[in-house]
């Protein structure tokens, strides 16, 4: 008979916590097929020698475990440090610290602001001004705003245009913005090596793409050769947005990471 307590519950919701954020995190980055195998293994490696007791079979596959995870930690060491950034982010403790002291959010604020990002981006989407704008949400993006100009200006309309304007020194490469400022353009961002993404979609949106495989940034593109708009978070890529398509996303963006 198990000895089932309020101990093994909690110990069982802790697990499986960990396997579904490990699963968001996975299939963001586009290897969830890595994940199934690994889980498998896993589930294997507990049968053959918690639960059957083979010696053999269970020595054999600590051994693989134990190497497994160095692999795994080295390949996958950029999610692993999404995944802890995330945990302790900035973002999230100061959402607390509003919550328990009834802090309030400039709201006005914040819709100029995302008014100013959907204006610029559909006029440059008339003139097929190619754009990349990262925003950041909970996890800093420092890293890559070093890769860039660092420029702490107000999101402004013009400015954002004239910094993609195709004969600006800042045009090539990301925007990156940060809360209430544009902090860096100029930047370089991840691509993205996922297959899936269509032939037609070029290096702005495959950076769009990996950016929001690594972190939580949310990240919109102006198709210079369609002008089509198109913004990339959480691992998925959305093409062809509108102006109230485009306002809603990033309202509820921002939203989520104040």
């Amino acid at each position: 008979m198990f000895d089932f307590g309020i101990k093994d519950i909690v110990d069982i919701l802790i697990v499986a916590v960990m396997l579904y954020y490990l699963y968001r995190l996975m299939r963001s980055s586009g290897t969830l097929s890595l994940f199934y195998g690994v889980l498998l293994f896993t589930v294997i490696w507990v049968v053959a020698s918690e639960i059957f007791e083979m010696r053999l079979t269970g020595t054999i596959l600590d051994k693989f475990m134990s190497i497994g995870l160095i692999i795994l930690v080295i390949l996958f060491q950029d999610q692993i440090k999404r995944f802890l950034i995330d945990i302790g982010s900035h973002g999230r403790l100061k959402r607390l610290k509003r919550l328990f002291k009834h802090e309030k959010v400039d709201e006005e604020g914040r819709h100029a602001r995302i008014m100013a990002i959907v204006y610029a981006c559909m006029s440059m989407s008339k003139s097929k001004t190619g754009a990349l704008i990262c925003l950041q949400r909970s996890v800093p993006l420092t890293d890559y705003e070093k890769t860039g100009d660092i420029i702490d200006a107000d999101v402004n309309m013009r400015l954002i245009e004239n910094i993609f304007f195709k004969n600006s020194p800042l045009h090539d490469g990301a925007m990156i913005i940060a809360g209430e400022r544009i902090v860096s353009v100029g930047c370089i961002l991840p691509v993205s090596h996922d297959m899936n993404i269509p032939k037609n979609l070029g290096l702005r949106h495959r950076a769009a793409l990996g950016m929001s495989q690594m972190t939580d940034a949310l990240c919109v593109v102006v198709s210079e050769e369609t002008g089509h708009i198109s913004a990339a978070m959480n691992g998925s890529l959305r093409t062809g947005l509108s102006a109230p398509d485009l306002e809603h996303l990033l309202s509820s963006a921002t939203a989520s990471a104040v």
